[in-house]
Protein backbone atom coordinates (compact mmCIF):
# COMPACT_ATOMS: atom_id res chain seq x y z
CA UNK A 1 0.00 0.00 0.00
CA UNK A 2 1.31 3.47 -1.12
CA UNK A 3 2.54 5.91 1.76
CA UNK A 4 0.16 9.19 2.56
CA UNK A 5 2.52 12.42 1.85
CA UNK A 6 3.16 14.34 4.43
CA UNK A 7 1.00 17.09 3.52
CA UNK A 8 -2.19 15.11 2.57
CA UNK A 9 -1.86 13.72 6.42
CA UNK A 10 -1.64 16.99 8.08
CA UNK A 11 -4.65 18.53 5.67
CA UNK A 12 -6.69 14.92 7.11
CA UNK A 13 -5.20 15.28 9.91
CA UNK A 14 -6.71 19.13 10.62
CA UNK A 15 -10.16 18.87 8.96
CA UNK A 16 -11.26 17.45 11.65
CA UNK A 17 -10.53 20.09 14.35
CA UNK A 18 -12.91 22.11 15.41
CA UNK A 19 -12.25 25.02 18.10
CA UNK A 20 -12.97 24.35 21.29
CA UNK A 21 -15.08 26.56 23.30
CA UNK A 22 -14.88 29.06 25.40
CA UNK A 23 -14.19 30.61 28.85
CA UNK A 24 -13.31 33.63 30.69
CA UNK A 25 -10.42 34.06 32.47
CA UNK A 26 -8.62 36.83 34.52
CA UNK A 27 -6.30 39.30 32.83
CA UNK A 28 -3.36 37.91 34.61
CA UNK A 29 -4.20 34.26 33.67
CA UNK A 30 -4.28 35.47 30.16
CA UNK A 31 -0.49 35.35 28.63
CA UNK A 32 -0.59 33.39 25.61
CA UNK A 33 -4.41 32.67 25.18
CA UNK A 34 -6.24 32.69 22.32
CA UNK A 35 -9.97 35.33 22.46
CA UNK A 36 -12.68 33.67 21.85
CA UNK A 37 -14.58 37.27 21.11
CA UNK A 38 -12.92 40.57 20.51
CA UNK A 39 -11.77 42.83 23.30
CA UNK A 40 -13.33 46.34 23.76
CA UNK A 41 -11.94 49.03 25.61
CA UNK A 42 -14.16 49.95 28.32
CA UNK A 43 -12.89 53.83 28.23
CA UNK A 44 -11.00 56.60 26.26
CA UNK A 45 -7.39 56.48 26.71
CA UNK A 46 -5.68 58.80 27.74
CA UNK A 47 -9.37 59.99 28.95
CA UNK A 48 -8.71 63.89 28.78
CA UNK A 49 -5.48 66.05 27.21
CA UNK A 50 -2.53 65.48 29.14
CA UNK A 51 1.31 66.70 29.45
CA UNK A 52 3.62 64.57 27.57
CA UNK A 53 6.55 66.32 29.38
CA UNK A 54 7.48 68.07 32.40
CA UNK A 55 6.75 71.86 32.31
CA UNK A 56 4.68 74.69 32.13
CA UNK A 57 0.52 74.64 30.81
CA UNK A 58 0.24 78.03 29.25
CA UNK A 59 -1.85 79.71 26.86
CA UNK A 60 0.06 79.88 23.21
CA UNK A 61 -0.99 83.08 22.70
CA UNK A 62 0.96 84.78 26.00
CA UNK A 63 4.09 82.64 24.38
CA UNK A 64 4.45 83.97 20.41
CA UNK A 65 7.24 86.67 22.25
CA UNK A 66 9.95 85.21 24.18
CA UNK A 67 11.45 85.78 26.48
CA UNK A 68 8.22 86.63 28.57
CA UNK A 69 7.38 86.33 32.31
CA UNK A 70 4.09 84.52 33.46
CA UNK A 71 2.85 84.10 37.04
CA UNK A 72 2.37 80.41 38.31
CA UNK A 73 -0.68 79.75 39.58
CA UNK A 74 -0.34 76.18 40.78
CA UNK A 75 0.51 72.66 39.64
CA UNK A 76 -0.73 69.49 37.87
CA UNK A 77 0.40 66.00 38.80
CA UNK A 78 -0.50 63.09 37.20
CA UNK A 79 -3.19 61.96 39.39
CA UNK A 80 -3.58 65.52 40.68
CA UNK A 81 -4.79 67.62 37.94
CA UNK A 82 -5.51 71.21 38.66
CA UNK A 83 -8.58 72.89 39.57
CA UNK A 84 -9.29 76.05 38.02
CA UNK A 85 -8.57 77.87 34.50
CA UNK A 86 -5.12 79.30 33.15
CA UNK A 87 -5.64 83.10 32.86
CA UNK A 88 -3.80 85.46 30.30
CA UNK A 89 -0.46 86.06 31.90
CA UNK A 90 -0.64 83.21 33.93
CA UNK A 91 0.88 79.33 33.91
CA UNK A 92 0.63 75.92 35.69
CA UNK A 93 3.28 74.07 36.51
CA UNK A 94 2.32 70.77 34.99
CA UNK A 95 4.06 67.00 35.00
CA UNK A 96 4.35 64.30 32.44
CA UNK A 97 0.71 62.51 32.25
CA UNK A 98 -1.17 65.17 34.51
CA UNK A 99 -4.25 66.64 32.87
CA UNK A 100 -4.03 69.94 30.66
CA UNK A 101 -5.61 72.58 32.76
CA UNK A 102 -8.80 74.58 31.61
CA UNK A 103 -7.69 77.62 29.57
CA UNK A 104 -4.15 76.22 28.64
CA UNK A 105 -3.42 74.64 24.82
CA UNK A 106 0.39 74.30 24.56
CA UNK A 107 3.19 72.88 27.22
CA UNK A 108 6.39 74.40 27.11
CA UNK A 109 9.41 72.30 28.77
CA UNK A 110 11.17 73.16 31.73
CA UNK A 111 14.49 72.91 30.54
CA UNK A 112 13.41 76.49 28.15
CA UNK A 113 12.32 78.35 31.61
CA UNK A 114 13.59 80.08 34.41
CA UNK A 115 11.71 79.82 37.97
CA UNK A 116 11.67 82.91 40.25
CA UNK A 117 9.67 82.21 43.37
CA UNK A 118 5.86 82.33 41.92
CA UNK A 119 6.72 83.31 38.31
CA UNK A 120 8.63 82.07 35.90
CA UNK A 121 10.25 83.43 32.55
CA UNK A 122 9.98 81.49 29.50
CA UNK A 123 12.65 81.62 26.62
CA UNK A 124 11.02 79.44 24.11
CA UNK A 125 7.74 79.85 22.32
CA UNK A 126 4.48 77.90 22.39
CA UNK A 127 2.96 76.55 19.87
CA UNK A 128 -0.61 75.36 19.86
CA UNK A 129 -0.63 71.54 20.77
CA UNK A 130 2.75 71.09 21.21
CA UNK A 131 3.62 68.61 23.88
CA UNK A 132 -0.05 67.30 24.50
CA UNK A 133 -1.13 64.08 24.62
CA UNK A 134 -5.23 64.58 23.04
CA UNK A 135 -7.86 62.27 25.07
CA UNK A 136 -8.77 59.28 22.94
CA UNK A 137 -5.13 59.41 21.11
CA UNK A 138 -4.83 55.78 21.80
CA UNK A 139 -8.22 54.80 22.11
CA UNK A 140 -12.09 55.42 22.75
CA UNK A 141 -14.44 53.39 24.62
CA UNK A 142 -16.17 51.27 22.59
CA UNK A 143 -13.18 50.41 19.84
CA UNK A 144 -12.14 46.93 19.21
CA UNK A 145 -8.16 46.36 20.69
CA UNK A 146 -7.92 42.87 19.52
CA UNK A 147 -9.80 40.81 17.38
CA UNK A 148 -11.06 37.44 18.19
CA UNK A 149 -8.52 34.44 17.13
CA UNK A 150 -5.60 36.57 18.35
CA UNK A 151 -3.02 34.86 20.86
CA UNK A 152 -2.28 37.13 23.42
CA UNK A 153 1.30 38.63 23.74
CA UNK A 154 2.63 40.08 26.86
CA UNK A 155 2.32 43.62 25.25
CA UNK A 156 -1.41 42.61 24.26
CA UNK A 157 -2.12 42.29 27.82
CA UNK A 158 -0.95 45.76 28.33
CA UNK A 159 -2.88 47.12 25.90
CA UNK A 160 -6.14 45.26 27.64
CA UNK A 161 -5.61 46.42 30.68
CA UNK A 162 -5.65 49.92 29.33
CA UNK A 163 -8.84 49.48 28.01
CA UNK A 164 -10.12 48.94 31.59
CA UNK A 165 -10.97 45.62 30.72
CA UNK A 166 -10.10 42.64 33.45
CA UNK A 167 -10.86 39.30 31.93
CA UNK A 168 -11.08 38.21 28.59
CA UNK A 169 -12.96 35.83 26.38
CA UNK A 170 -10.50 33.06 25.81
CA UNK A 171 -10.66 29.46 23.44
CA UNK A 172 -10.32 26.69 26.29
CA UNK A 173 -6.99 25.16 26.42
CA UNK A 174 -6.88 21.73 24.32
CA UNK A 175 -6.59 19.06 26.63
CA UNK A 176 -3.80 16.81 25.96
CA UNK A 177 -3.05 13.00 27.12
CA UNK A 178 0.36 11.24 26.72
CA UNK A 179 0.75 7.35 27.10
CA UNK A 180 3.96 5.66 26.76
CA UNK A 181 4.28 1.92 25.88
CA UNK A 182 7.10 -0.32 26.18
CA UNK A 183 8.19 -3.20 28.73
CA UNK A 184 11.59 -1.61 28.40
CA UNK A 185 11.02 2.09 29.21
CA UNK A 186 11.85 3.30 32.49
CA UNK A 187 11.96 7.28 34.07
CA UNK A 188 14.62 9.37 34.31
CA UNK A 189 16.47 8.76 37.90
CA UNK A 190 14.66 5.07 38.46
CA UNK A 191 18.39 3.61 37.61
CA UNK A 192 17.39 2.07 34.51
CA UNK A 193 20.23 -1.42 33.31
CA UNK A 194 21.72 -1.33 29.62
CA UNK A 195 18.78 -3.56 28.48
CA UNK A 196 16.18 -1.07 29.71
CA UNK A 197 15.95 2.41 28.17
CA UNK A 198 14.89 5.60 29.29
CA UNK A 199 11.78 7.37 28.40
CA UNK A 200 12.63 10.75 26.92
CA UNK A 201 10.51 11.93 23.89
CA UNK A 202 7.41 12.47 26.45
CA UNK A 203 9.66 15.49 27.92
CA UNK A 204 10.38 16.98 24.65
CA UNK A 205 6.57 16.00 22.90
CA UNK A 206 4.99 17.74 26.23
CA UNK A 207 7.11 20.73 26.24
CA UNK A 208 6.37 21.24 22.51
CA UNK A 209 2.49 20.74 23.20
CA UNK A 210 2.27 23.13 26.36
CA UNK A 211 4.15 25.76 23.57
CA UNK A 212 1.36 25.37 21.18
CA UNK A 213 -1.07 26.27 24.03
CA UNK A 214 -2.16 22.80 25.72
CA UNK A 215 -2.27 21.57 28.77
CA UNK A 216 -0.72 18.22 29.36
CA UNK A 217 -1.17 15.25 31.58
CA UNK A 218 1.28 12.39 31.59
CA UNK A 219 -0.56 9.10 32.11
CA UNK A 220 2.14 6.69 32.16
CA UNK A 221 4.18 3.97 30.97
CA UNK A 222 1.75 0.59 29.72
CA UNK A 223 3.54 -2.70 29.48
CA UNK A 224 3.61 -4.38 26.36
CA UNK A 225 0.34 -6.85 26.70
CA UNK A 226 -3.04 -5.84 24.61
CA UNK A 227 -4.86 -5.88 28.40
CA UNK A 228 -2.44 -3.14 29.92
CA UNK A 229 -2.79 -1.14 26.36
CA UNK A 230 -6.06 -1.38 26.28
CA UNK A 231 -6.87 -0.01 29.92
CA UNK A 232 -4.75 2.66 29.29
CA UNK A 233 -6.76 3.79 25.68
CA UNK A 234 -10.03 3.05 27.13
CA UNK A 235 -8.97 5.36 30.47
CA UNK A 236 -7.91 8.05 28.35
CA UNK A 237 -10.62 8.27 26.04
CA UNK A 238 -12.89 8.22 29.23
CA UNK A 239 -10.94 11.21 30.55
CA UNK A 240 -12.49 14.01 29.12
CA UNK A 241 -9.24 14.82 26.39
CA UNK A 242 -8.89 16.26 23.44
CA UNK A 243 -6.36 14.48 22.30
CA UNK A 244 -4.62 10.98 23.22
CA UNK A 245 -1.12 11.42 22.16
CA UNK A 246 1.18 7.98 22.35
CA UNK A 247 4.56 7.09 21.72
CA UNK A 248 5.44 4.18 21.25
CA UNK A 249 3.93 0.73 19.83
CA UNK A 250 3.31 2.56 16.55
CA UNK A 251 5.15 0.13 14.05
CA UNK A 252 3.67 -3.54 13.17
CA UNK A 253 5.83 -6.10 15.54
CA UNK A 254 4.38 -8.42 17.60
CA UNK A 255 4.71 -5.90 20.43
CA UNK A 256 3.20 -3.13 18.96
CA UNK A 257 0.25 -3.01 20.15
CA UNK A 258 -1.43 0.59 20.13
CA UNK A 259 -3.13 0.39 16.88
CA UNK A 260 -4.79 -2.88 17.36
CA UNK A 261 -5.58 -1.14 20.89
CA UNK A 262 -7.29 1.91 19.40
CA UNK A 263 -9.36 -0.10 16.75
CA UNK A 264 -10.44 -2.36 19.38
CA UNK A 265 -11.47 0.56 21.67
CA UNK A 266 -13.93 1.90 18.86
CA UNK A 267 -10.69 4.53 17.21
CA UNK A 268 -11.19 4.90 13.39
CA UNK A 269 -7.30 4.97 11.80
CA UNK A 270 -7.69 7.37 9.35
CA UNK A 271 -3.91 7.22 8.54
CA UNK A 272 -1.00 4.16 9.44
CA UNK A 273 2.14 5.09 8.32
CA UNK A 274 2.79 8.15 6.12
CA UNK A 275 5.71 8.52 3.66
CA UNK A 276 7.99 10.42 5.83
CA UNK A 277 11.65 10.21 7.38
CA UNK A 278 11.97 9.96 10.42
CA UNK A 279 8.38 8.94 11.37
CA UNK A 280 7.47 6.90 9.28
CA UNK A 281 4.57 4.77 11.75
CA UNK A 282 2.49 7.84 12.55
CA UNK A 283 -0.90 7.39 12.76
CA UNK A 284 -3.77 9.01 13.68
CA UNK A 285 -7.98 8.96 14.38
CA UNK A 286 -10.93 10.19 16.08
CA UNK A 287 -13.24 8.83 18.51
CA UNK A 288 -16.69 10.67 19.58
CA UNK A 289 -14.90 13.33 21.68
CA UNK A 290 -10.79 12.46 20.99
CA UNK A 291 -8.56 12.79 18.36
CA UNK A 292 -5.63 10.58 18.35
CA UNK A 293 -2.59 10.87 17.33
CA UNK A 294 0.22 7.67 17.57
CA UNK A 295 3.67 9.09 17.51
CA UNK A 296 6.61 6.81 16.92
CA UNK A 297 8.73 5.67 19.93
CA UNK A 298 12.04 6.57 18.50
CA UNK A 299 12.45 9.92 20.41
CA UNK A 300 13.55 12.66 17.63
CA UNK A 301 11.10 10.22 15.13
CA UNK A 302 8.36 11.50 17.36
CA UNK A 303 9.84 15.05 17.87
CA UNK A 304 9.97 15.39 14.33
CA UNK A 305 6.06 14.15 14.42
CA UNK A 306 4.79 16.29 17.12
CA UNK A 307 6.74 19.68 15.36
CA UNK A 308 4.96 18.83 12.20
CA UNK A 309 1.23 17.53 13.40
CA UNK A 310 0.85 17.93 16.84
CA UNK A 311 1.48 21.41 17.07
CA UNK A 312 -0.96 22.05 14.21
CA UNK A 313 -3.77 20.34 15.45
CA UNK A 314 -3.65 21.89 18.77
CA UNK A 315 -3.25 25.64 17.27
CA UNK A 316 -6.44 24.23 15.32
CA UNK A 317 -8.06 23.41 18.23
CA UNK A 318 -7.57 27.41 19.52
CA UNK A 319 -8.91 28.52 16.30
CA UNK A 320 -5.70 30.01 15.24
CA UNK A 321 -4.68 29.65 11.27
CA UNK A 322 -3.14 26.69 10.08
CA UNK A 323 -1.66 26.66 6.85
CA UNK A 324 -2.26 22.50 5.90
CA UNK A 325 1.13 21.97 4.87
CA UNK A 326 4.07 22.41 6.93
CA UNK A 327 5.86 25.97 7.31
CA UNK A 328 8.76 25.66 5.23
CA UNK A 329 11.94 29.03 4.31
CA UNK A 330 13.84 29.12 1.99
CA UNK A 331 17.33 28.56 2.28
CA UNK A 332 20.94 27.88 0.45
CA UNK A 333 22.94 24.71 1.21
CA UNK A 334 26.65 25.07 2.55
CA UNK A 335 27.39 21.81 1.21
CA UNK A 336 26.17 18.86 -0.87
CA UNK A 337 23.40 16.60 -0.16
CA UNK A 338 22.45 13.79 -2.12
CA UNK A 339 19.19 12.25 -3.90
CA UNK A 340 16.13 11.62 -2.05
CA UNK A 341 14.14 8.23 -2.23
CA UNK A 342 10.01 8.36 -2.23
CA UNK A 343 9.73 9.78 1.35
CA UNK A 344 9.71 13.10 2.80
CA UNK A 345 13.09 13.72 4.84
CA UNK A 346 13.67 16.20 7.44
CA UNK A 347 17.37 16.07 8.17
CA UNK A 348 18.94 17.96 11.42
CA UNK A 349 20.42 20.79 10.23
CA UNK A 350 22.95 23.39 11.42
CA UNK A 351 22.23 27.12 10.27
CA UNK A 352 26.00 27.96 9.77
CA UNK A 353 26.14 31.54 8.28
CA UNK A 354 23.79 34.01 5.74
CA UNK A 355 24.01 33.56 1.60
CA UNK A 356 22.20 37.07 0.02
CA UNK A 357 19.81 37.38 2.60
CA UNK A 358 19.24 33.58 3.47
CA UNK A 359 20.03 31.31 6.05
CA UNK A 360 22.99 29.34 5.08
CA UNK A 361 22.49 25.97 6.18
CA UNK A 362 24.19 22.43 6.38
CA UNK A 363 23.28 18.81 7.30
CA UNK A 364 24.41 16.99 9.99
CA UNK A 365 27.02 13.98 9.63
CA UNK A 366 24.96 11.70 11.37
CA UNK A 367 21.17 11.51 10.81
CA UNK A 368 20.54 8.27 12.88
CA UNK A 369 16.97 9.30 14.44
CA UNK A 370 17.85 7.74 17.40
CA UNK A 371 20.60 10.78 18.26
CA UNK A 372 19.43 12.89 20.66
CA UNK A 373 22.40 15.14 20.92
CA UNK A 374 22.24 15.83 16.78
CA UNK A 375 18.77 16.98 17.69
CA UNK A 376 19.57 19.24 20.42
CA UNK A 377 22.32 20.32 18.16
CA UNK A 378 20.22 21.26 15.28
CA UNK A 379 18.69 24.77 14.31
CA UNK A 380 16.06 23.40 11.88
CA UNK A 381 15.26 20.36 9.57
CA UNK A 382 16.70 20.59 6.32
CA UNK A 383 13.91 19.31 4.11
CA UNK A 384 13.89 16.86 1.18
CA UNK A 385 11.21 16.66 -1.09
CA UNK A 386 10.57 12.76 -2.43
CA UNK A 387 12.61 12.10 -5.05
CA UNK A 388 14.28 15.17 -4.54
CA UNK A 389 17.52 15.14 -7.03
CA UNK A 390 21.37 15.64 -5.87
CA UNK A 391 22.07 19.45 -4.98
CA UNK A 392 25.41 21.50 -4.84
CA UNK A 393 26.43 23.64 -1.95
CA UNK A 394 24.45 27.25 -3.02
CA UNK A 395 21.72 25.97 -4.34
CA UNK A 396 18.03 26.40 -3.04
CA UNK A 397 16.62 24.50 -0.56
CA UNK A 398 14.07 24.18 2.34
CA UNK A 399 14.03 24.51 6.32
CA UNK A 400 11.95 24.01 9.22
CA UNK A 401 13.42 26.04 12.29
CA UNK A 402 13.50 24.29 15.47
CA UNK A 403 12.02 27.39 17.67
CA UNK A 404 10.41 25.57 20.29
Amino acid sequence: MALMPVEEALALLLSTAAPLGAETVPLDAAAGRVLAAPVVAGRTTPGADVSAMDGYAVRADDVTHVPVTLEILGESAAGRPFSGPVRPGTAVRIFTGAVLPEGADAIVIQEDTVRDGNSATLTEAATPGRHIRRAGGDFASGETLLPAGHRLRARDLALVAAGDVAKVSVVRRPRVALLSTGDELMRPGEGAEAHQVIVSNIYSVAALARSAGAEVADLGILRDTMAATRAGVRAALDGGFDVLVTTGGASVGDHDLIAPALTAEGIALAVHKIALRPGKPLMFGRGAQTQVLGLPGNPVSAHVCALLFLVPLIKALQGLPVPAHPALEPARLASDVSANEQRMDFQRAEIVGDAEGLPLVRALPVQDSSMLRQLARADALLVRRPHAPAAKAGEMCEILRLED
